[in-house]
């Protein structure tokens, strides 16, 4: 490649040439990929050892389902300050940290008023609901989410998920997320801040984070009926292989 662009430069016009060899170099350069991470596995844990391929997606996917409602608590308090400081927290961090760790301790969250599922959601999205609505909305889905899995968050071999459950628990974060921007409060204003398009940009990181969460229960609630769908053909092609599928004598 070398040799034959030097022999064209050299037959151009000066000029010429370093255009040509600028087109070429901006090529390259845009041709360049840019690096956005990669793929990391998590570590191994004996624990792995009590999982089949099943509980580990139930158990991963249960994983990022709970990081990204943290995600979006971060970005809503971001966009929504005055909401961290009706709790305790003297921080946004703080808030963030306490939220956490009721979520995966599954605590009971005081301002929902012992409300759980989607009895709490109904009451963080209420227009008349007076505290911090980021936590309440947050820890109520997640609660909502960890419910529809049987009140786990990891999953053994003796474990199983009921696909149904999954799929009212996708349906249920799209509800939550139209009531979000859809319902107003006593001064008209939206509940909390969260996607917006306007003059000066689109932000709609939110939609594609929610997205995830419904795409991923959607997700295991077909893997969890197809599992379920395949042991039953597997079983009848053991019959059937078992009858048909057998070595004849030829002596």
């Amino acid at each position: 490649m070398r040799g034959p662009f030097l022999l064209l430069l050299r037959g151009l016009p000066g000029r010429w040439a370093g255009v040509a060899a600028c087109c070429v170099l901006a090529g390259c350069t845009s041709n360049a990929p840019t690096p956005r991470g990669e793929v990391k596995g998590a570590p191994t844990h004996a624990a792995e050892l009590a999982q089949s391929d099943a509980n580990r997606m139930a158990t991963l996917a249960m994983q990022e389902n709970l990081d990204g409602l943290l995600r979006l608590a971060d970005k809503l308090y971001r966009r929504n300050p005055a909401e961290w400081r009706k709790g305790s927290a003297t921080s946004r961090e703080q808030a963030l940290e306490q939220l956490r760790t009721a979520v995966l301790q599954r605590q009971p969250w005081a301002p929902l008023q012992g409300r759980r599922d989607i009895a709490a959601m109904a009451l963080a999205l209420a227009p008349e609901f007076a505290g911090d609505r980021v936590a309440a909305f947050i820890h109520a889905t997640a609660d909502m989410v960890i419910t529809a899995h049987g009140g786990k968050t990891e999953f053994f071999l003796l474990d199983g998920v009921d696909a149904q459950h999954l799929y009212n628990a996708a349906r249920n974060v799209e509800t939550a997320v139209w009531l979000l921007a859809q319902r107003r409060n006593a001064q008209g204003q939206p509940l909390l801040l969260a996607d917006e398009i306007g003059q000066l940009g689109r932000n709609l990181s939110f939609e594609r984070e929610f997205g995830k969460i419904i795409a991923r229960l959607d997700l295991l609630a077909a893997f969890t009926t197809e599992k379920y769908r395949r042991a039953a053909i597997s079983y009848v092609q053991g019959i059937v292989g078992g009858t048909f599928l057998q070595f004849l004598p030829v002596r």
